[in-house]
Order: structure tokens, then C-alpha cells, then sequence
């Protein structure tokens, strides 16, 4: 658990150092073109994730598990590889800006940062967490100087390549790693594109769950206002730290869950975690608000002064996630199968509060309008609970077959639900 939090905060300090550093060399329109073209980054990687990743989580049995490691490494390297040349052919013949250019840039690097991303969860499902903390650590150390060194102005473009390129020693460190471990493993990279291969699923829940949001500010950049993605994305990397926890909660609240006894000392448990995620969002809200100016350049650069102004609603958005994780974890061990319905009406409906709120108000009306949307999203989740509770008696639903053998007992991945969404 020690490594696999780690590795969790290890990899969630790279996302953010590399954002900090991006702001810092970039003017604020250089730095909304590389926010947008990340965010991009970040839903191929949620896809990825759900799709291969978490379905490898659930597998059972050493044999099968080093077979489904092998095949899932080959076909994360060769579906990204697809994805990622034709992203940059269908860009690049059509870069006539530099959002443009940038995602054809992004498909060129894209098979090294998506295979390289996929191996951890190789790693989780052979439960060695700590080769995992080593490649995504050589992550860390090889990304941030490289883009350093940077020049100051250096366009968006550049930056994704060396961000990109920077993944390459890590991917090899992973893979010799893993290497040793699913040697004459069988492999079968069509198992992944068979008939009721459950990474299918998972990849609607994330849609509706995380993409949809991301999404929706992406298309508020290419068809309304460029600089506010900027403006959001900077307040979100500040909110970083409060990811990690989500994640973690995420990744280790349910096995530990499942050892509490009953439905209302389960519900009683996640009552105190969400009130002690909010407290901990509202302090560090706090903390960001009263950080000097000076400090807050030396983060984002010229980004600062637009992501400053919405600390007050980002702050707010984060403590309603944290509500909503909290009654997340709940309903994944009383009742899984209640949380996709929720997912798909309230995902939605934070769209359609941060659009409302953008033509209101603009950025600020929008950061706001993710905020109610949050809120919505974490009263319906907890009043599912309550509808739950005051049912007489229900039996703790089992969570689904993995793969038509064994039951994946108390089974969730790691990000499914951290961070706004």
C-alpha cells in the first residue's frame, strides 16, 4: 500500500511540476495551447487506462496474470501507435493553428507516454507497486530538468515533444522490469477487442464520469475562449495534492471497507472520510488564497493572475468532490451497479452548468458552474445512499464477474473517480 501511494503521488508531482514549469517558460496564450493540448493527452490516458488498465486489475491466477500483463503492454503499444500516427497525420495536414500543431506533436510522442503509463498497472495487477514507484521516479527525474532547460517562450510545440520524449528512459526501465516477469507468457492482443471484454464498460464510465467535463472546457477553448482552459487548467494544477487523496481514497477505500461490518458502519466510516477530504480542501484553499502574488508567478508564470481570481470556486469544486468520492467508494461496495445511471445524468448536467455559467460570467461564471455541477453530482450520490439505507435489510451486492471465472472481491481502480469531474 506504501508504494502504490507513492507511486500515486509520485506520478500525480510529474503532472503537476510539468504543468508549473510549462506556465513558467510560456506566455499565457503559448501556455493555453499546451493546457489543451494535455487535457487532450488526459482523456486518451483515461481511455487507455479504463479500457486495458482496469480490466487488467481484475484478473485472477498467476499464469493468467502474467499472460493478460504481456498482452495488455502489446496492445497499449500498438493501439496508441494507431491513435497517435493518425492524430498526427489528420493534425499535421491540417495545422493551420497551434492547438493544430501541437496535437499532431502529441500523436508522434503519444505511443511512448501511453505504453509507459499502461506498464504500471502491469505492475499493480503482479502486485509489484515498487517497480511501478522506479519507472514512474525515472519519470520524474528525466521530465523536469528536460524541460527546464528550456528557453523561456518556447513554443507549445516544443514542449509537448520534450515532455514526450522525456517518458522514453522510463518506458525502458518499465519494460526491462516487466520484462523478466511475463517472459514466455502467452500473448493475445485480440482479447482486447473480443465480444464483452469488460474494459468496455469501465471506458463508458469514465466518459460520463470524467471525459465529458474534460471534454466540454476543451471545446470551450477551440470554439469560445482559448485563454480560459489556460486559466482553469492552472487553478486545477495548484488543486493537485487534492487529487493524489482522491486517487488514493479511490484505489484503497474499498478493500478496507469491506472489512467494516454492516451497511451503516460502512456509511459512518465514508461520513468521516468525506468530512475530513472537505476540511482538508477547504484549508488548502485557504492556503492558496492567501499565498503573495509573487509566489503564485513563480508557479504559473502570467497564468497566475487569470487562475488566482477562481481559487475561490475551484476550492469549492474540490470540497463537493470530495463529498462525492467519499459516497462513491460507499456505493462501490453496498451496491456497484448503482453509480453509472448517476454518472450519466450529472456528468451532463456539470456540462451544462459550466456552459450556462461561461455565458454568465465567462471563466468565472464557468469555474462556478463546474462547482454546482459537483455539488448536484455529490447530493445525488448520497441520496442514493440514503435510499439504500432505509431499505430493509439489503444484501452487500457482490461486485461483477472480472472475466467469467472468479469474483473480483472489492475490486476498484486506481483514478476512477479522483479529481473534478
Amino acid at each position: 500500500m506504501a508504494a502504490s501511494v507513492a507511486d500515486q503521488g509520485i506520478s500525480a508531482l510529474t503532472n503537476i511540476v510539468v504543468l508549473v514549469v510549462a506556465a513558467r517558460l510560456s506566455s499565457a496564450a503559448g501556455f493555453a495551447v499546451f493546457s489543451m493540448v494535455y487535457m487532450v493527452f488526459t482523456v486518451l490516458l483515461g481511455i487507455g487506462v479504463s479500457y486495458v488498465g482496469q480490466a487488467l486489475v481484475l484478473e485472477r491466477g498467476t499464469d493468467r496474470v502474467r499472460a493478460a500483463c504481456r498482452s495488455a503492454a502489446a496492445f497499449t503499444a500498438l493501439a496508441s501507435t494507431v491513435v497517435g500516427l493518425g492524430m498526427a497525420a489528420g493534425f499535421g495536414l491540417a495545422a493551420h493553428g497551434g492547438t493544430a500543431r501541437g496535437l499532431a506533436v502529441l500523436g508522434l510522442v503519444l505511443p511512448v507516454v501511453l505504453t509507459q503509463d499502461g506498464l504500471r498497472y502491469c505492475f499493480s495487477a503482479l502486485r509489484l507497486p515498487h517497480y511501478a514507484l522506479a519507472g514512474d521516479a525515472v519519470r520524474l527525474l528525466v521530465a523536469v530538468p528536460a524541460l527546464a532547460v528550456q528557453p523561456h517562450g518556447a513554443g507549445p510545440e516544443r514542449l509537448v515533444a520534450v515532455w514526450g520524449l522525456s517518458a522514453l528512459p522510463a518506458l525502458l526501465v518499465a519494460w526491462a522490469l516487466l520484462r523478466r516477469r511475463v517472459r514466455g507468457a502467452p500473448l493475445d492482443v485480440r482479447r482486447y477487442v473480443r465480444r464483452g471484454h469488460l474494459g468496455r464498460r469501465f471506458v463508458v464510465e469514465f466518459g460520463v464520469g470524467n471525459a465529458t467535463s474534460q471534454l466540454a472546457v476543451v471545446g470551450l477553448g477551440l470554439f469560445a475562449a482559448p485563454l480560459a482552459v489556460g486559466a482553469l487548467r492552472g487553478a486545477t494544477t495548484l488543486f493537485g495534492p487534492m487529487n493524489v487523496l482522491f486517487n488514493s481514497a479511490t484505489a484503497f477505500g474499498p478493500p478496507l471497507l469491506n472489512r467494516v461490518r454492516g451497511a451503516a458502519a460502512k456509511v459512518r466510516a465514508t461520513v468521516v472520510l468525506a468530512c475530513a477530504l472537505a476540511a482538508v480542501a477547504a484549508a488548502w484553499t485557504l492556503v492558496l488564497m492567501v499565498l503573495p502574488a509573487r509566489a503564485g508567478r513563480q508557479l504559473l508564470g502570467e497564468t497566475w493572475e487569470s487562475s488566482s481570481a477562481l481559487l475561490a470556486a475551484s476550492g469549492s469544486q474540490y470540497a463537493a468532490v470530495a463529498l462525492g468520492t467519499s459516497a462513491l467508494l460507499t456505493l462501490r461496495v453496498l451496491k456497484p451497479k448503482a453509480t453509472l445511471p448517476i454518472q450519466v445524468v450529472f456528468s451532463l448536467a456539470s456540462v451544462g452548468c459550466m456552459l450556462a455559467g461561461y455565458r454568465v460570467d465567462g471563466v468565472y461564471g464557468a469555474a462556478w458552474g463546474l462547482c454546482a455541477g459537483s455539488v448536484l453530482k455529490a447530493a445525488a450520490l448520497w441520496r442514493q445512499i440514503a435510499v439504500l439505507r432505509r431499505r430493509p435489510a439489503p444484501e452487500e451486492e457482490a461486485p461483477d464477474d472480472a472475466s467469467g471465472g472468479g469474483q473480483a472481491h472489492g475490486a476498484v481502480t486506481a483514478g476512477s473517480s479522483g479529481g473534478p469531474g
